[in-house]
């Protein structure tokens, strides 16, 4: 795990100190909310409905078992005892007083985190594959690349005033768990004949009003370009970007309109301008930071685990657990334990002081003190011995964090919605609780399948319901909220965008709406066929004639 230098240690305590002068200069007047609205979004803090709301950075999504537990920390003393993590792997506190919030930066610089560019118009959190370093299919760690970025985007002079926010998302793997092709520039490993690692470069995808996928401007770049490569892009993006109209400035507004062909001749032109002995800095760094992602010190084990399979014959809710929840590590003998962060009934991604404490300790005693934040909003143990898996799960157990639903419909994505956000249109929140009770039974939600349900309360869509298996959209039709369905969306590496099917329904009808959906699939399914796959064979004319037989 990379730990601060001098540098950036002095950094961030130094941006800390500024901004209390700056919100003490609010809190007494001197400041008018216009005034101090730029510099509280630099450091991450947005006005919401209710309160203030205070973003926290977790670069690639990486935490240790001292960060989380000041994340805890934090929900308690300063919030109301629960924060949550959201789809760009960045935690949130939505009642936070801005009299305190000097207070919780410096708490977040103690142990090494911070707000920094979690708003505004800059290169926001990079994020990554929340299994990176363990997932057995994994070409390389992306992290280390994830770190240079975070290090050359941070406060860059020419990058930090963008024509919009800009979101970049990394993946080592061939199965894409980071959704690189909805982000503004996603890199992707790849080996090519020769057995070089070199990483596909996709620009321009994204969701919001205008959802896109992303195009490929280059196939195969080396490692040591593409520090160079990335600013052409971003050199482009900042000459050519839209600054008239927020809602045409993104970087897949820039690509559509001049065509990938054009964008991608404008980035080599721009490219070819820079001599490559420039990409020496970045080897450098990059090698000493790679350094602090070495693989852990993995024991020798073997595949099979007795004490393990005892547990899983002897007690068939934790068999259910492990069979959901449990993915296939790199090493023998290891497991990746995902831990749902989507209880029935409860709200996607939240997580107690509490909560957040149970899993440092467990990070600390079985998994290299380690965790993960998922874009999917939930937490990962990384490495963990698979005799160890038992003992955790009768842990997580007891502070409900067990729930089995991992991947599957009750595992559901929502974004706060009009309980917090000033933007939202709609309620996000209870629609995902009463579907997720509508789906409790385990039973029933292994019959479907893999299964991604996304809900978003208004068209910029944190909620990413356009890649969602089904996605939801809540919207405001004359003061009364009402829900548009979409089917086959898609994140990973066959991304797509979800298809509106029809109507919109009321809250109240939309879990009955996603029942018929799913009863429509169990009919028209091949034998082992997923959901998104018996979507893209039939298409949509058999759910829309299930769905409004009656209309």
């Amino acid at each position: 795990m990379y730990r601060y230098d001098e540098f950036d240690a002095k950094f961030v305590s130094e941006r800390t100190a500024q901004f209390r002068d700056q919100a003490n200069r609010r809190l007494s007047g001197a400041l008018t909310e216009d005034e101090f609205r730029p510099l509280r979004l630099m450091n991450g803090l947005y006005l919401q409905l209710h309160a203030y709301m205070l973003r926290v950075a977790i670069p690639y999504g990486t935490l240790s078992g001292k960060q989380m537990r000041k994340l805890g920390d934090i929900a308690d003393k300063w919030d109301k005892g629960y924060g949550h993590f959201t789809t760009r792997q960045n935690i949130q506190y939505n009642w936070i007083k801005l009299e305190d919030t000097a207070d919780i930066l410096q708490a977040l610089a103690d142990v090494e985190m911070h707000a920094i560019q979690t708003s505004g118009n800059c290169i926001r959190n990079v994020t990554t594959d929340h299994w990176a370093g363990a997932a057995a299919d994994e070409l390389a760690d992306p992290r280390p690349i994830g770190e240079l970025i975070r290090q050359w985007s941070s406060l860059h002079p020419e990058f930090s005033y963008l024509p919009r926010k800009f979101k970049i998302a990394i993946t080592g793997a061939p199965h894409d768990r980071a959704a690189v092709k909805v982000h503004d520039i996603g890199l992707r490993l790849h080996k090519n004949a020769a057995g070089q690692h070199g990483w596909e470069v996709m620009v321009g995808g994204g969701q919001g009003r205008t959802p896109m996928i992303a195009v490929t401007v280059r196939e195969h770049l080396p490692e040591n370009e593409l520090i160079a490569y990335l600013e052409a892009i971003m050199r482009v993006y900042n000459l050519y970007g839209r600054r008239d109209n927020k809602y045409k400035a993104r970087i897949k507004i820039l690509v559509h309109e001049i065509g990938a062909e054009k964008f991608r001749a404008e980035v080599e032109a721009e490219y070819a301008k820079h001599p490559a002995q420039q990409t020496q800095v970045e080897e450098a760094e990059l090698a000493r930071i790679t350094k602090y992602f070495a693989v852990p010190a993995f024991e020798r084990l073997s595949r099979f685990a007795p004490h393990y399979e005892d547990a899983r014959r002897a007690d068939l809710e934790f068999a259910g657990w492990a069979r959901n929840n449990l993915a296939a590590h790199a090493r023998d003998g290891y497991t990746i334990v995902n831990i749902s962060l989507k209880p029935e009934g409860g709200i996607p991604g939240d997580a107690t002081g509490d909560q957040m404490r149970v899993m440092a300790d467990l990070a600390e005693r079985f998994s290299f003190d380690e965790l993960r934040v998922s874009h999917a909003q939930n937490i990962v143990l990384p490495h963990v011995k698979l005799e160890d898996a038992y003992t955790i799960w009768k842990e997580l157990k007891t502070h409900d964090l067990a729930a089995a639903n991992y991947g599957l419909a009750g595992d559901i994505i929502a974004c706060p919605g009009l309980d917090y956000c000033a933007l939202a249109t709609a309620r996000s929140i209870p629609v995902s609780q009463a579907i997720s009770r509508k789906f409790g039974d385990l039973a029933k939600q292994e019959d479907y399948g893999p299964l991604k349900i996304n809900i978003s309360g208004c068209i910029n869509a944190c909620g990413h319901h356009h890649v969602g298996h089904i996605g939801i959209l809540g919207l405001d039709k004359k003061g009364e909220e009402y829900y548009q369905i979409t089917l086959g969306g898609s994140s990973s590496e066959n991304a797509s965008i979800g298809t509106i099917l029809g109507p919109g329904f009321a809250a109240h009808e939309v879990p009955d709406a996603i029942e018929t959906i799913l009863n429509t699939y169990v009919k028209l399914r091949d034998r082992g066929e997923d959901f998104l796959s018996a979507y893209r064979r039939v298409g949509p004319k058999p759910f829309k004639e299930a769905l409004y037989a009656t209309a």
